[in-house]
């Protein structure tokens, strides 16, 4: 049973504001870290985990509080001067946000906390009373810590801790253990020695799937999925939303009176031209309500963005180099569905940039760079898409040696080897099991998170391409449609069949001539400016029987894939509605959008299309002429 029986709509309005609230003071923490001496900052930072200890209150979560209330005092006394920020007060701090997310967590689950560990309590005391640094400088507390340095992984007794801390009388801490516990470098070594993952949730917090040990109450995967699907809309985009409901109507009735004069028979020339304006104007009413309800639903990427300067912090450290990660574009929105999707491919392209893309700090001085190195993440919009960018300034890419490590592997042959292009070099680092890395480490190695990072965007109907130079860096370009709601599509025929292809795949439309259509390696194939594609039948590709040649081609390309689709005719662009087969989905099949004319088109998968053809992914020539004598 939960334990917020009949509070659950606070409790869900108070986890929304507080995982913003804690979000916002982590970034305020990573800009600390840089400027410790502004005031700014500090109060914003006290004011956070004031607000956060203000709700926890009324939702009576007495060891939030608990925390929350020693983290502020700590603030406060940063903010008067009485203390200074250090980096081993840093530590203490974010180990602090992510005891707090831990509990948000909880309370997500509909369980109240459990009180933070000994340890970090007695951490937060000691920084508020100034004795953190104190019992670092001193060294001695240090050498009596019994713990040989073999099990440096193994937890601290905190059992013993909690009792010293507490005993009566006590006063100050004593006892060999307690130095161990607020020690500076075993508080490094909480970052230093956490995995990536733990970094990351630390950093962002456990999804529902996460959360081991707890056991909501029952019916809490709907309260769940109510809340993941919630958004928030400014009242200004209903506003606009209502006004244009209200004109649809002032029209819709416009309408009507026109539709009974008609009845009655006025078929005048006045009457046909009221009638032409009064459907223009709801032609232009509708495509404005369209646009008006797709924008309720695009929501700032600044709420994605926020939390990966932490993320880049903590693994920058775990790995000993000097990382600053610098947001841009903010403000750019995105459709609220996509967010969620977005966050694990940014979070792989973050941990690739920070482990592989730049260089160690010494490194980088020797070669005459600035010895921290940058990391950009950076939003915009172009046109119908939005493009995200993950750049750094570091060694770069090699394509050779790409292609030399993917041979090595087995992921290519020597044929295709020979044949790449630098573009193509690049690519190959989105194939599964390839990385430059031989041996494994927690953060990278084992060649899976680049290929999430491909598979994810293709399935925001997305794209990513590669730009390195060596010695300057590297940059990953992520486009993305607006919204999910509307495809562009190209409508092909095959026979008087109509088929929809994403427009985002098509680069060019081309006749095709049976005397142009060529073999190459059992293959089929085309020559378009001194290249050579294979050509692909959409007949061939469903199954169906040929029934005429193909008389013209479209140009695909996907991240992976360039090829020509061969088709009977086209019928040109148009935006399509997707409605999902959700009972009965044919491979090959993404989905249905309706006509102006009623009739109900297939929306084409042509990835999976194309993964069905399987290793070969070929179609030998002699296709075309048994669709010659079909004809015939």
């Amino acid at each position: 049973m939960s334990d917020f029986q009949g509070m659950e709509d606070l409790l869900q309005d108070f986890l929304v504001e507080a995982n913003d609230l804690l979000s916002d003071v982590d970034n305020k923490l990573v800009d600390l870290e840089q400027r410790p001496q502004d005031h700014g900052l500090l109060n914003d930072i006290f004011r956070g985990f004031h607000t956060i200890k203000g709700g926890a209150g009324f939702l009576n979560a007495g060891e939030l509080v608990t925390l929350c209330h020693l983290t502020e005092n700590l603030f406060d006394r940063l903010r008067n001067g009485e203390l200074q920020v250090t980096g081993e007060i840093m530590d203490v701090i974010l180990e602090a946000t992510g005891a707090v997310r831990e509990m948000f967590g909880a309370l997500d689950g509909g369980v109240l906390p459990q009180a933070a560990s000994p340890g970090l309590i007695a951490n937060l005391k000691a920084a508020i009373e100034g004795k953190l640094n104190m019992s670092f400088s001193q060294g001695e507390p240090v050498a009596a810590v019994s713990a040989p340095e073999s099990s440096s992984n193994s937890e601290p007794d905190w059992d013993q801790l909690f009792s010293a801390v507490t005993s009566p009388g006590s006063g100050m801490v004593v006892p060999a253990s307690v130095p161990k516990a607020i020690d500076t470098p075993e508080l490094h070594h909480e970052v230093i020695g956490e995995s990536p993952e733990q970094i990351i949730q630390a950093a962002i917090g456990r999804r529902s799937v996460d959360k081991s040990g707890q056991h909501g109450p029952v019916g809490r995967r709907e309260t769940e999925k109510t809340r993941d699907n919630s958004i928030r809309v400014d009242t200004s985009r209903l506003d606009q939303v209502l006004n244009l409901s209200g004109e649809i109507g002032l029209t819709k009735n416009r309408l009507t009176s026109l539709r009974s004069d008609i009845l009655n028979g006025r078929s005048d020339t006045d009457t046909l031209h009221a009638l032409d304006q009064a459907v223009s104007q709801l032609d232009l009413l509708v495509s404005d309500l369209q646009n008006a309800v797709m924008k309720t639903r695009m929501q700032p990427i600044g709420r994605l963005f926020q939390k990966y300067p932490r993320i880049a912090r903590d693994l920058a450290r775990s790995l000993g180099k000097d990382v600053e990660l610098v947001l841009a574009g903010e403000e750019t929105e995105i459709d609220k569905t996509m967010i969620e999707d977005l966050s694990d491919p940014i979070i792989h392209l973050i941990r690739n940039a920070v482990d592989h893309g730049v260089e160690p700090t010494e490194d980088r001085i020797a070669l005459g760079k600035s010895g921290k190195s940058q990391v950009r993440l950076e939003a915009r919009q172009e046109g119908d898409h939005i493009v995200l960018l993950v750049a750094d300034d570091g060694r770069g890419m090699n394509a050779e040696r790409l292609r030399a490590k993917a041979l090595e592997k087995g992921l290519i042959t020597d044929e295709e080897a020979n044949t790449m292009d630098e573009r193509q070099s690049f690519n190959l680092i989105f194939l599964p099991g390839f990385s430059t890395k031989d041996v494994a480490s927690d953060v990278s190695g084992r060649g899976v998170g680049m290929d999430v990072v491909r598979t994810n965007i293709q399935k925001l109907n997305g794209s990513i391409e590669i730009k390195s130079q060596q010695g300057k860096g590297t940059t990953f370009v992520i486009s993305l449609p607006l919204t999910l709601a509307i495809l562009p599509v190209l409508l092909v025929q095959l026979g008087a069949q109509p088929f929809a292809v994403p427009l985002s795949m098509v680069r060019e439309i081309l006749p095709i001539e049976v005397t142009q259509v060529q073999e190459v390696g059992g293959r089929a194939t085309m020559v378009v400016r001194g290249e050579v594609m294979p050509i692909y039948p959409l007949s061939y590709m469903l199954g169906w029987a040929a029934e005429a040649v193909p008389g013209y081609g479209v140009l695909m390309q996907s991240a992976e894939h360039t090829f020509i689709l061969a088709i009977d005719g086209f019928m040109g662009r148009e935006d399509a509605v997707i409605k999902s087969l959700e009972d009965f989905r044919p491979k090959g099949v993404a989905g249905v959008t309706t006509l102006s004319n009623g009739q109900i088109v297939l929306i084409l998968d042509m990835k999976e299309l194309i993964q069905e053809l399987g290793e070969g992914r070929g179609v030998p020539r002699s296709t075309f002429f048994e669709a010659l004598e079909a004809v015939a």
